[in-house]
């Protein structure tokens, strides 16, 4: 089965996050692991999702931003992002390609 992985340090809070993804005939099952109390509980309620569901907002708002919403307190925070990246990898919708956001205060 095709699987995707991602690997987050969330930031300022120091929490890392570890996500599997692996499609499961046309759906994707999650295990998610975390520093984090709340990303622990999302994971505890998101086993899984439909990856043509998750990769646009045209539809309606994913259910791993609708759990997150849930969740997660904190708007920034780039787990919920990281997820989906991990379920487009398993799906075959994205490559496994590093994302980046470098952050300063500026000049």
């Amino acid at each position: 089965m095709p699987k995707g992985h991602a690997e987050i340090f969330a930031g300022n809070c120091g929490f890392s996050t570890q996500v599997e993804a692996e499609m499961q005939g046309k759906v994707c099952q999650l295990s998610i692991t975390s520093e984090c109390k709340a990303i622990t509980r999302l994971a505890e309620n998101l086993p899984e999702v439909n990856p043509y569901q998750e990769i646009s907002f045209r539809r309606a708002l994913p259910q791993t931003y609708e759990k997150s919403i849930e969740y997660c307190s904190h708007a920034a925070c780039p787990v919920p992002s990281g997820i989906i990246k991990a379920v487009e990898i398993a799906a075959g919708l994205a490559l496994p390609t590093n994302v980046t956001i470098k952050l300063s205060k500026g000049d």
